[in-house]
């Protein structure tokens, strides 16, 4: 990290750790309109991202855009409601920055969610995607040597598959293939994509894994399938489907969460 970076995060955690209580050992980051989570917590407290020194402000539809400290249960938690996206403008550096805040304020583990094009065939709007394996599609990198094979821990997966079953609730497994966006992939692109072997595509979580898993955080991915990647329907994408969906499932997804938590 370079000194700039060490001095913007002393700076970020002095005005959180000033303004209540916000520790705990698991971090989350929930995903575009997958914020309802946060509504169930108890022991509530909040900071705006906009009042925290240094930190990056979503610009985006479903991304409310704070950080949340709270309990499930016994467990403290700590929310980032919203991320911030290369095609917003935002630097490496700085879409990595929420995941150092995490770790700096106690989370061992992260728990990273987003809203997913599905590019698997067999998956539909609403279905839920662990990640067991990403792909970089971004042409950046975190970090200067190789990239970690496999970030994501098997045992944080097997937990959300066995929660699953206990909801009746069908859980897929898969690869996620990150890009920068704004625009969504075409036909051709989610063709050539899916003879690569993913399963769903979206425009964030690879580099907040890599810095997570480089930090020594404990990683769970899991995917929200909003949206049918282009060209497996005759109709063009929408960003307010992804919103509506999100909608859809908020409940179970929280619940899914929440169950999660309980138990990890």
């Amino acid at each position: 990290m370079s000194k700039l970076n060490e001095d913007a995060l002393t700076a970020a955690l002095e005005t959180i750790n000033n303004r209540g209580d916000f520790s705990g050992q698991t971090g989350l980051v929930l995903g575009s309109g997958l914020g309802h989570f946060a509504e169930e917590l108890s022991n509530v407290q909040r900071i705006p991202f906009h009042e925290i020194p240094h930190f990056p402000v979503s610009t985006v539809k479903g991304h409310a855009g704070e950080l949340i400290s709270g309990r499930v249960a016994e467990h403290r938690v700590l929310v980032m409601r919203g991320r911030v996206h290369f095609y917003e403008g935002y630097t490496l550096d700085q879409i990595i920055f929420p995941i150092q805040i995490l770790r700096g304020l106690g989370a061992q583990t992260l728990i990273i969610t987003n809203a997913a094009g599905a590019v698997n065939m067999e998956f539909q709007p609403g279905d839920l995607m662990v990640i067991d394996r990403q792909m970089n599609l971004t042409g950046r990198s975190v970090l200067s040597e190789a990239e970690p094979l496999r970030p994501y821990l098997r045992r944080l997966g097997d937990l959300v598959e066995r929660v699953g079953r206990e909801m009746k609730l069908p859980i897929r497994r898969g690869c996620y293939a990150g890009l920068t966006g704004p625009s969504y992939e075409t036909p051709a692109e989610i063709r050539l994509l899916r003879h690569m072997g993913v399963d769903a595509v979206g425009m964030s979580t690879i580099h907040e894994t890599i810095e997570a898993y480089a930090l020594g955080m404990e990683v769970l991915g899991i995917s929200c399938m909003t949206n049918f990647a282009a060209g497996i329907l005759d109709q063009p994408l929408d960003h307010e489907e992804v919103i509506a969906t999100g909608k859809r499932i908020e409940k179970i997804f929280s619940e899914l969460l929440h169950r999660i938590l309980i138990q990890i």
